[in-house]
């Protein structure tokens, strides 16, 4: 690793970093253990780890732990559509439905329920879209679709009847996309934002226009070229030993096993590979992801985009330049706070940083996963941090990711915007 300094950060506060971040989360029983590694001007320049990969087994983090990256899959998969859009293959205001033909006809919900009687079908009432869903909808969660764990409306409870995303549901993407096909949309795409399975649609989409399967098309046309070699839609038995242990809250403070990583569905390849949360990676491995981005789409020689589509990353695609805060249902589950934050391609953008609260730039984009992983690229200071570990559903995350980037950010001793 290069020296900080070299690259205007400082190394006594890149060490607050790691001494705040492991007393604070680690110590105080937040977190089993945690790997944040920091890039700066072409140089890795700080990698910290604390605590343990596996309690269990009284493992300590290691620095390629491998890590269940949830949601921080979507960028990925968002990359991968972008591949397809400089090959002419789909464009982002193309109609979703000129690609799946299925969905021409979905509706938005206006009554009825997932389902009568045990068996029976849905019954639902629906009344037309305003527009026909874009794919433009799909990159930034403006569909219409939604997750069946929002357990809000009608919709979300017939995603769950459906078992909408399950990475074992026979028939894979396929089957995905034809149970869509039979459920109304939350809302006319366009008029609001709602967090969803928009990305596991990009996913099919990659998966049909490309020809290959979806986790072929990464591994071939993305992962191998990068170098990102312990990235999959599973842990192979001979990397298990490096696979971490997932956590959630146990009641009454500390925490309780989620996943256990001898016995984790992770260990075997899933039926259905979900764009939008299936990926498991390293720390290494998604820094190099985020270098190719950094270096606007470029890394070691290899091109996977141009950098005027890797700009468009950087820009928000929400209608008429709106923040989350204008679109989002109140309540709503997101990696992201709202204030400030647009939407980009497959991940949050920043479009006001006094109204974050926090430090940052006009254009960084971002995303976390559910098991409060986190990355931000920061093109305006040429800087990419990634942050691993593995918990889910701790009130801790949203504090733990402030505190991150408030830590990173408060050791720049140089400014280049």
């Amino acid at each position: 690793m290069a020296s900080p300094e070299s690259v205007g950060l400082s190394s006594a506060r890149l060490a607050r970093l790691d001494e705040v971040m492991k007393r604070r989360y680690v110590d105080g029983g937040f977190l089993p253990g945690l790997l944040t590694q920091v890039y700066r001007g072409g140089e890795l320049v700080h990698t910290g780890m604390a605590g343990h990969m596996d309690l269990e087994r009284d493992k300590p983090m290691r620095e390629d732990s491998i890590f269940r990256i949830y949601s921080m899959t979507k960028p990925i998969t968002a990359v991968a559509l972008m591949m397809l859009v400089e090959e002419g293959l789909i464009g982002l205001d193309d109609n979703v439905a000129t690609h799946i033909p299925s969905w021409k006809k979905l509706g938005v919900y206006a009554s009825g329920l997932p389902t009568l009687l045990a068996g029976a079908p849905a019954s639902f009432i629906t009344t037309p879209v305003e527009r026909p869903m874009k794919v433009v909808d799909l990159v930034t969660h403006t569909s219409g679709l939604t997750y069946g764990f929002m357990m809000r409306t009608s919709v979300d409870a017939a995603y769950r009847k459906a078992k909408i995303n399950d990475f074992q549901t026979p028939g894979g993407l396929d089957t995905f996309i034809e149970q869509l096909s039979t459920i109304p949309l939350e809302f006319s795409p366009g008029t609001a934002w709602n967090y969803s399975v928009s990305i596991d649609v990009m996913g099919y989409l990659v998966q049909k226009l490309s020809g290959m399967s979806f986790g072929e098309f990464l591994r071939t046309r993305l992962f191998e070229p990068l170098g990102m070699t312990d990235t999959a839609f599973h842990c192979p038995p001979e990397k298990l030993d490096r696979f971490t242990s997932c956590y959630q809250p146990a009641e009454g403070g500390g925490l309780k096993l989620q996943d256990d990583a001898g016995k984790s569905t992770y260990a075997a390849p899933p039926i259905l590979e979900s764009g939008g949360g299936g990926l498991v990676s390293t720390a290494h491995d998604y820094m190099r992801f985020c270098r190719m981005m950094l270096h606007f789409g470029t890394l070691d020689g290899v091109q996977i985009l141009s950098p005027k589509t890797v700009e468009l990353f950087s820009l928000n695609h929400l209608p008429a330049d709106q923040e989350l805060a204008d679109m989002a249902p109140p309540g709503l589950f997101s990696e992201a706070g709202y204030s400030g934050i647009g939407f980009s391609i497959g991940c949050g953008v920043n479009i006001n940083v006094a109204k974050t609260r926090l430090p940052g730039t006009l254009g960084e984009y971002f995303w976390g996963g559910a098991a409060s992983t986190a990355f931000w690229i920061d093109p305006g200071e040429d800087l990419a941090v990634v942050f691993m570990t593995q918990v889910m559903g701790t009130d801790a995350r949203l504090t733990l990711r402030r505190d991150l980037r408030t830590l990173v950010y408060s050791a720049m001793t140089e400014s280049f915007t």
